[in-house]
């Protein structure tokens, strides 16, 4: 068995046949942790935010003695930001190009 027997299928792929903000996430997660850095960002650039907001989120129920919530709120938006820029860029800039 591979890791990719256990992805998760998007549903808006599935079902609608377009691709959600998050599509790539996964496939670039493997991919740093394959060592291959630089075709995870390519396949999707929000992948180093979304780690260090998930090893934050985790530290957050770890350590109890300091309030998270402001940081992680930040990196939330971060991350947004970056997925919608990469997501209208992927799918209305390359593909008018």
């Amino acid at each position: 068995m591979k890791i990719e027997d256990f992805m998760l299928t998007c549903p808006s792929k599935k079902f609608l046949g377009i691709e959600c903000l998050g599509c790539g996430a996964q496939r670039a997660v493997i991919l740093v942790f394959e060592g291959r850095f630089s075709e995870a960002f390519h396949l999707y650039p929000a992948v180093y935010t979304l780690l260090l907001f998930l090893f934050t989120l985790g530290l957050s129920f770890v350590d109890k003695k300091r309030k998270y919530s402001n940081i992680l709120m930040i990196m939330v938006t971060v991350n947004l930001v970056i997925m919608i820029i990469s997501y209208y860029y992927k799918h209305f800039y390359m593909h008018s190009h």
